[in-house]
């Protein structure tokens, strides 16, 4: 089996990560908010994308097999 090549490994994981940032990047250029509101929900998303996951981790599977 190859190893898998450096530079594609490294674009997958460029595109992962700008997927990862683009709620924050949207929030912090959108106008529809401003100043501490822009913060807050900044956030909140932080908070609230790494809570789901903590949850995923605590709870699923949520029924026994």
């Amino acid at each position: 089996m190859e190893e898998p090549n450096p530079i594609v490994a490294l674009i997958i994981l460029a595109i992962y990560a700008l997927i990862w940032l683009a709620p924050l990047l949207i929030i912090s250029k959108s106008s529809k908010t401003s100043g501490s509101e822009k913060l807050a929900w900044i956030i909140a998303m932080l908070f609230v994308s790494w809570g789901a996951f903590v949850f995923y981790l605590l709870l699923a599977p949520l029924k026994k097999r």
